[in-house]
C-alpha cells in the first residue's frame, strides 16, 4: 500500500497531523504500536491526570469548602477504586473519539511498531509484519519519562507518572523528585486525598521555567495543602526498601533523608525514537535525543518531517498539534507559521498556573524596558463568591509601545483565562487595548482587565 503521508505515532501531534493531511486530500495512514490511539496524552498523561485532578479537587472542596457554602456532608470518604475507574472511563471515551475521527477522515490505522526500511518504506511490526510505502513521513513518536543516575525507575516503589496514575492505594506519604508540572500536578492529586507530599527540587524555585512570581505564589498555596518543599537540593540516592522507599539529597545545610511509601521521579521527559531505525532513513539524533528540523519541521531527509516531543521546544500537546497542522499545510503548498513565543504553558494544580510570552526574568536579561501591572483574585467578586482567593494576573508590556510582552496567571481557571492573553498578543495588542475591552461582570476575567489597567498608568479601578 502506498500513501501520500504516513504518520508514525498517534498522540495529539500525530493524529491531528493525520486529520489535517486527510482534510487536504492526501491519502493518509497512521502507525501506532499500542492498541489504543491517543499516545501518552490521552492514555497516561494529560487526560487521565486531569480526571484525577478534578476528582481529587471535588473531594478536597467537599471537605474544606462545602460547609461554608451551607452544604453538610456526613462520613465523607474517598472511594479510590471508583476514582480510578472513572479516570479509565474518561480515557476510553477519548481514545474511542480518536478512533472515530480516523474512520471519519478515512485514515488507515496500522497497529504495530513502525520502523524505517528506507526513507520511503515503513515496516510495521505487530501481530503480523507489513510494509507500507510513503511519499512523505511524519515522525510523531513523543517522549518517555526521564530518570537520572541514582533514581532509576523500577515501577514498584520508585515510579514515573504512568504508575502514579494507577497506584493500588492512596499512599500515606510520597516523595516527588522534581518541582515541575508533572510532579506538582500528581503531588496535588494525592495531597488532596490525605497523602503527605514532599518535593525535592534541584533549583531554588518550583516551576523554574515560568515567571518567578508564579513559583513563589504556588509554593505558598501548596504549603497550605500540606506540601513540604526541599529546594536547592540534589538527590544522591533513591532506594527501594520493599514496602517503602528512602530518598537522600544534599542541600546547602547538608544531607537530608526522606522515607515514604513511594517516590515519584518527575525530572522531565526524553524524546522517544527507540525502534524507529532512523539510520536506515539517513537520520540521526542530537546529544539530547532530538531529531533536528528546519523552520518547516523538515528533517535532513526532505520527505521526512518530525513534530512534537521528538524535536526542539517545549513538550506540550498543543505545541505538537500546531506543528502537525503546520506540516500538513506545508505539504499542501500552503505557508503556515507558528509563533512559539505565543504557545501557552499551564500547570493544572489548584489554583491553576498559566503563562504566555516573556517572563520578567527574561525581559531583565534581555535589557528590555517594561511596565508591570498586577491584580489579585481576592479582590474579584466572582472569585470571592467561589472562595477562590489565591493568585493574581500579571501583565508585562513594553515601556515605550505598551505592546503586551507576557501574561502570567495563577488563579481559578487560569488555563482558560490565558486564551485571552494569547489572542491579544497574536494581534500585538497593547495593555491599553485589553484595559479598554469590556469584560463581563462578575467574572474572573475582570482580573485580567484590572491588571491591564494597572500596567497603563497604575489605574486599576478596584484596588
Amino acid at each position: 500500500m502506498k500513501y501520500d503521508v504516513v504518520v508514525i505515532g498517534s498522540g495529539p501531534g500525530g493524529y491531528v497531523a493525520a486529520i489535517r493531511c486527510a482534510q487536504l486530500g492526501m491519502k493518509t495512514a497512521i502507525v501506532e504500536k499500542y492498541n489504543t490511539l491517543g499516545g501518552t496524552c490521552l492514555n497516561v498523561g494529560c487526560i487521565p491526570s486531569k480526571a484525577l485532578l478534578d476528582s481529587s479537587e471535588h473531594y478536597h472542596a467537599a471537605g474544606h469548602k462545602f460547609e461554608k457554602h451551607g452544604i453538610e456532608l456526613k462520613d465523607l470518604k474517598v472511594n479510590f477504586p471508583q476514582m480510578l475507574k472513572r479516570k479509565d472511563e474518561v480515557v476510553t471515551q477519548m481514545t474511542k473519539g480518536v478512533d472515530f475521527l480516523m474512520k471519519k477522515n478515512k485514515i488507515d490505522v496500522h497497529v504495530g511498531v513502525g520502523s524505517f526500511i528506507d526513507k520511503n518504506t515503513i515496516l510495521v511490526s505487530g501481530e503480523k509484519e507489513e510494509k507500507i510505502e510513503a511519499v512523505n513521513v511524519i515522525i510523531a513518536t513523543g517522549s518517555k519519562p526521564s530518570s537520572l543516575p541514582g533514581m532509576e525507575i523500577d515501577k514498584d516503589r520508585i515510579i514515573s507518572s504512568t504508575e502514579a496514575l494507577k497506584l493500588p492505594e492512596i499512599p500515606k506519604s510520597l516523595v516527588v523528585i522534581g518541582g515541575g508540572v508533572i510532579g506538582l500536578e500528581l503531588g496535588s492529586v494525592y495531597a488532596r486525598l490525605g497523602t503527605k507530599v514532599s518535593v525535592v527540587e534541584y533549583m531554588d524555585s518550583i516551576i523554574p521555567t515560568m515567571d518567578r512570581g508564579l513559583g513563589k505564589e504556588l509554593t505558598r498555596v501548596l504549603k497550605k495543602l500540606g506540601f513540604k518543599f526541599h529546594l536547592s537540593h540534589k538527590v544522591t540516592s533513591v532506594e527501594n526498601k520493599g514496602k517503602s522507599v528512602t530518598v537522600k539529597a544534599e542541600g546547602k545545610k547538608g544531607e537530608i533523608e526522606l522515607d515514604a511509601d513511594y517516590c515519584l521521579v518527575a525530572v522531565g521527559r526524553r524524546p522517544y525514537t527507540d525502534g524507529l531505525n532512523l539510520e536506515a532513513a539517513g537520520l540521526k539524533t542530537d546529544e539530547r535525543g532530538r531529531i533536528d528540523v528546519n523552520d518547516h519541521l523538515q528533517t535532513s531527509v526532505p520527505n521526512i518531517y518530525a513534530i512534537g516531543d521528538v524535536i526542539r521546544g517545549a513538550m506540550l500537546a498543543h505545541k505538537a498539534e500546531e506543528e502537525g497542522v503546520l506540516v500538513a499545510e506545508t505539504l499542501a503548498g500552503q505557508k503556515p507559521h507558528i509563533d512559539y513565543n505565543l504557545i501557552p504553558g499551564v500547570v493544572y494544580t489548584w489554583p491553576e498556573v498559566a503563562s504566555v510570552g516573556q517572563t520578567e526574568e527574561q525581559l531583565k536579561a534581555d535589557k528590555i524596558a517594561y511596565k508591570t501591572g498586577q491584580f489579585a483574585f481576592r479582590i474579584n467578586g466572582r472569585a470571592v463568591a467561589g472562595m477562590d482567593l489565591d493568585g493574581f494576573v500579571k501583565i508585562l508590556s513594553d515601556e515605550e509601545t505598551d505592546e503586551v510582552l507576557g501574561v502570567h496567571i495563577i488563579g481559578p481557571r487560569a488555563a482558560d483565562l490565558i486564551a485571552e492573553a494569547v489572542v491579544a498578543m497574536e494581534f500585538r495588542a497593547s495593555a491599553e487595548d485589553i484595559a479598554r475591552m469590556s469584560h463581563a461582570h462578575p467574572t474572573t476575567s475582570e482580573v485580567t482587565k484590572e491588571a491591564a489597567l494597572a500596567a497603563t498608568g497604575n489605574r486599576a479601578l478596584h484596588m
